[in-house]
């Protein structure tokens, strides 16, 4: 039985992490480039529902539609004035001023909001939920609801709507979109939007189940391990990458903290990542890239 509730919570916190990781996939799908600033629009969305609801009085389904609707205006500005302008330049400059970026909005949260904890008002009953002898929290409940609801909606957006097929297409091939009549720009900014709107429920989410500070941010960095292990390219991936890190590392937190005394479960996403760069470095799911000469 103890085995089973480390496996449940370990997919509710996979469920984030498999969001955070479709965040990151998101943009490289689209533009090539991985954005380090994801864990920052993560924090920012966490705090910006959180002083919606402490600050202001505004309900708790109400802060969260607000929330993620200032999250994708954040991701549409970010990708005008910071990503547009490298347009054609080197993708490294790019992840460079990504790294940049998320410097610059650890120290404004820090500026604005302060670098104390807080605990977020989760509309959640502390009470857990016992379901044949199994104890759940009503936070991980949510939080697995509404992660797999999300990556529902997306894949029938990317798979039926207009705008997800166009921003395949422009992730296959950018050429051949733009001939197609793609407005290759929209989608990048509509990509970015969208992204930041997956690290704004991530956000959200993340503050009900941990201390909310501005440290919140380098969660992002545990679930980058789900990135690789799903595969750079792969939305699917992602999903099954977050689940299986958050599994694995609820177990090796139950089982193997209590042998060694602590600090296995932080080092095993890190652990997960450094064994499949050796074995598949493109994940499993990635495209392996061939060049010929």
């Amino acid at each position: 039985m103890y085995f089973l509730e480390l496996v449940i919570s370990g997919i509710a916190v996979g469920s984030l992490y498999a969001l955070i990781a479709m965040g990151f996939v998101l943009i490289y799908k689209a533009t090539g480039v991985l954005n380090f600033a994801q864990g920052e629009a993560i924090m920012v969305a966490a705090f910006i529902c959180y002083y919606l609801v402490t600050r202001f009085g505004v309900p708790f389904w109400l802060a969260v539609p607000l929330t993620l609707i200032a999250s994708a205006l954040l991701g549409a500005v970010t990708e005008r004035l910071v990503i547009r302008p490298l347009l054609g330049e080197p993708v490294f400059s790019v992840v460079m001023v990504t790294i940049g970026l998320s410097i610059f909005l650890r120290s404004m949260a820090g500026i604005i909001f302060g670098h104390h904890n807080y605990v977020f008002p989760s509309p959640f009953p502390v009470k857990p939920l016992q379901m044949a002898g199994i104890v759940l929290s009503h936070n991980h409940l949510w939080s697995m609801i509404i992660s797999f609801s999300l990556m529902l909606i997306f894949f029938f957006f990317f798979k039926f709507a207009r705008l997800g097929l166009g921003m395949r297409a422009t992730a296959n091939d950018q050429d051949t979109a733009t001939l197609m009549g793609i407005n290759i720009k929209s989608v990048y900014a509509l990509t970015w939007g969208i992204s930041f709107v997956v690290a704004g429920l991530a956000g959200v989410g993340l503050a009900n189940v941990m201390v909310l500070n501005v440290g919140l941010a380098f969660v992002a960095i545990s679930a980058f391990p789900a990135v690789i292990l799903g595969g750079l390219e792969s939305i699917p991936g992602a999903i099954i990458g977050g689940l299986t890190i958050g599994i694995l590392e609820n177990l090796a937190g139950g089982y193997l903290d209590q042998i060694v005394g602590g600090g296995v479960k932080d080092v095993t996403p890190f652990a997960v990542l450094f064994l499949v760069l050796m074995i598949k470095p493109y994940g499993l799911f990635g495209t392996k890239e061939v060049e010929r000469v």
